[in-house]
């Protein structure tokens, strides 16, 4: 087999150690040898030093946790760095050492076998850093709205059932009445402002129950920690802002597109940045975010058909803003037509992120193709689509010209 690096490296990264195997093509035979390094910041470099003397010129290791990340930093800029993905690199079942792990990313390394993942540029990481904090704080806050509905229910107070927010305005004034030994439904009904969707004695009825004190603990330490974590939301959300100054126009530009509000754009952008060239076409960028249906084919039968495995951070955030916008009046992207509900979250998602990936790549903003763009592309396939429909509902078709 061809070797295409002659001289390359393969590491095995893990938390406290990091097993390094050099390959250099000399003739006919490969020349290794393997070194163990530690992971602080003077092992690393030492570990640069040693690649360096041996003049290697690409360095491969696994996405092992968040592990790798300071061996690629330390790395980067003197060698050339191909980040695997630990699933497409798996050795022969049985033989798993630290020494052969290395040995054997550094074989594929030097044959060419082993496809990069992409790694965005250090800006675009810091970005990506902080909307998944944001994410992880706003699933944080909802843990405990959820902790205190419980704990209302569990008090018999039904506020839950007649307010859509029960930590909205009226909502967090009657939990603070509530913790400050207030009980008398007239005066907690007081407390609360705007105009309520139930009448008057429902929700009285609704504010009548039984608070014991274990009850006000509760609400009290629920309440300070979701509000505590309101406030770092927005500490976060000022961070992200000077972040985001260099990939301001990017975003603006993704929120043209209907269903896209500004926290999607930026992590569309946190999440791959806004240079599409690493994706050949808009199909690449769908595959590698997981809303394309798996290949899995064998004696002619296809099997599962499930979405693949992809960036669960954006995956997740588009098919998120194709459901909450999926409104019974119509989809949101009239070229769009869904085959069922359940799959319908998936290709809309799919569609939205196609729509981001030309607008990035052409620097235009959000123009839809309108309802019949996919008929308009290929007639006649469209109409043997309609006449085979027509013909499993018993009706004999003649197609003439218009």
């Amino acid at each position: 087999m061809e070797v295409l690096h002659p001289r390359c490296a393969g590491l095995d990264v893990h938390k406290d150690t990091v097993v390094a195997c050099t390959r250099i093509q000399g003739g006919p035979t490969a020349r290794r040898r393997v070194e163990t390094f530690g992971t602080t910041t003077t092992a690393l470099l030492a570990l640069s030093d040693w690649l360096g003397e041996q003049g290697v010129t690409h360095v491969a290791m696994e996405a092992t946790g968040v592990y790798w990340k300071p061996v690629w930093h330390v790395l980067e800029g003197s060698f050339e760095l191909v980040l695997a993905n630990a699933m497409h690199i798996k050795n022969v079942p049985g033989r798993k050492t630290d020494v052969n792990d290395t040995t054997w990313i550094a074989d594929l390394l030097a044959h060419g076998l082993i496809r990069a993942s992409f790694v965005p540029p250090t800006p675009i990481q810091d970005l990506q850093t902080l909307m998944r904090t944001r994410k992880q704080l706003v699933r944080e806050r909802a843990q405990h709205v959820q902790r205190i509905q419980k704990t209302l229910e569990e008090a018999n107070i039904k506020f839950a059932s007649v307010a859509s927010d029960v930590t909205g305005t009226s909502g967090r004034a009657i939990l603070r009445a509530l913790i400050d030994g207030e009980t008398d439904p007239e005066t907690l009904l007081a407390v609360t402002t705007g105009s309520p969707r139930a009448d008057r004695q429902t929700l009285i009825e609704s504010l009548r129950g039984r608070v014991r004190a274990h009850h006000r603990f509760l609400l009290k330490l629920h309440l300070e920690q979701m509000e505590a974590i309101e406030q770092a939301i927005a500490t976060v959300d000022v961070e992200v802002g000077s972040h985001l100054d260099p990939f301001r126009g990017a975003t603006t530009r993704l929120m043209t597109m209907p269903g896209i509000s500004d926290v999607t754009a930026q992590v569309i952008v946190s999440e791959r940045g806004s240079d599409m060239s690493r994706f050949p076409t808009a199909g690449h960028l769908v595959s590698w975010a997981g809303l394309c249906p798996r290949n899995d084919e064998s004696a002619g039968k296809r099997r599962s058909t499930r979405v693949r495995q992809g960036a669960p951070w954006l995956k997740v955030t588009m098919a998120r803003s194709a459901h909450e916008e999926q409104l019974p009046a119509g989809p949101i992207l009239p070229s769009q037509e869904p085959p069922g509900p359940k799959k319908a979250i998936v290709a809309v998602a799919a569609s939205m992120l196609t729509s981001a990936y030309h607008m990035l790549r052409n620097d235009a903003d959000y123009r839809d193709l309108g309802p019949n763009h996919f008929d308009a592309l290929d007639k006649e396939r469209s109409a043997a689509r309609l006449v085979r429909r027509l013909q499993t509902l018993g009706c004999e078709v003649a197609l003439q010209a218009a």
